[in-house]
């Protein structure tokens, strides 16, 4: 026990924002690294801190994906420890319950399944398109493509779509096992050349879906003179009515995702609005990658030995905080530019 306790990596929860990104993340590179982890003070910038559902699910799942012990299992808890053992590749399904992020559990499970020895297959039940998580499309559409340019290679299917409160989405994942990581670089992202989106609906008014593409349609083509296409999907299958509207900007070396949910109350113009301002301000600011895809690089680029570099639009909160966690892990060099809520720039270097 005295090699493991001098391996261990403590992690302060409450670091920052003091959200279930720390939680994940620490996971997933304790994982990879096979390092005993402890976290603390779990989620206590939030109202309800401590391990809720979805969190204290990502803790079970990679518990049994690496043969590992974990203690503090319990909802509310605000102590876990962690220690893996071996990645084990293979077919698993998991089950966030009720409308609990498939793709935040995905965060700290594909990143440890990309470096294991053979090919895996996930299904995660749960919300596929609900507040305050990258949407499947987000996924699908930008993360994944954009980590092909590292070496890795990780399909998607939507099966069920499941939104707030009801859940029950299902999603598949296929994640092929990478040699390596390799280091990218993402500065400029060239001139925007298209705007491709998806307007979409469970158990509403086909008019719903319409006014949203309508909307987007019209104040694209004339604030940003470029072609735009957007496929409007009725009656998506899912437990409960829903409705969904994304936009990909595709550029000459990055790709870039906006989307907004409907709810109760909300017009189906004010949907589509979200998500034209957000492409709005990507496109005026300058920034190869937008603020929810450099969050999520940084623990694939701290693995990446060489040299990797981006700019970004926003300085996030989250982006912050992964790179205060990787350094906690790995002799990684990193060079930031530019303060939170501004554009700016990072320089990541493996250091063996």
């Amino acid at each position: 026990m005295g090699s493991e306790d001098a391996d261990l990596v403590a992690i302060d929860g409450s670091y920052g924002e003091g959200g279930g990104q720390i939680l994940r993340t620490a996971l997933a590179l304790s994982a990879v690294l096979k390092r005993p982890l402890r976290v603390d003070h779990i989620r206590a910038g939030r109202k309800n801190p401590g391990l809720q559902p979805q969190h204290l699910k990502g803790v079970e799942a990679l518990a049994q994906l690496t043969a590992g012990r974990a203690e503090g299992l319990k909802i509310g808890s605000e102590r876990i420890t962690f220690m893996p053992q071996e990645i084990i590749p293979g077919n698993y399904r998991f089950e966030v319950g009720t409308a609990g992020s498939v793709t935040l559990l995905l965060q700290a499970l594909h990143l440890p399944l990309c470096l294991s020895t053979e090919s895996s297959r996930l299904t995660l039940v749960g919300g596929t398109h609900v507040p305050w998580s990258p949407p499947f499309h987000y996924l699908q559409e930008v993360l994944l493509p954009s980590l092909r340019s590292m070496g890795i290679s990780i399909g998607s299917a939507l099966e069920r779509w499941g939104w707030y409160p009801r859940g029950g989405g299902i999603a598949h994942v296929d994640i092929k096992p990478a040699s390596e990581l390799k280091p990218i670089t993402l500065i400029d992202r060239g001139p925007l050349k298209r705007i491709r989106g998806i307007s979409a609906t469970s158990r509403l008014p086909s008019h719903v879906a319409e006014r949203q593409k309508e909307y987007a349609r019209k104040r694209i083509e004339k604030e940003f003179r470029v072609d735009v296409e957007i496929d409007i999907h009725l009656d998506v299958p899912a437990n409960g009515p829903g409705s969904f509207f994304f936009l990909r900007a595709e550029c000459e070396r990055a790709v870039a995702g906006f989307s907004s949910l409907g709810e109760r109350g909300k017009r189906a113009e004010d949907v589509a609005r979200q998500a034209v301002d957000s492409l709005k301000t990507y496109i005026e600011r300058e920034g190869c990658i937008d603020p929810y895809l450099a969050d999520q690089l940084i623990p694939f680029l701290s693995l990446a030995k060489g040299h990797s570099s981006f700019t970004t639009t926003e300085i996030t909160d989250h982006l912050l905080t992964n790179l205060w966690i990787v350094q906690h892990f790995l002799g990684v060099k990193i060079l930031r530019r530019g303060e939170r809520g501004e554009p700016g720039r990072v320089d990541i270097t493996y250091v063996p």
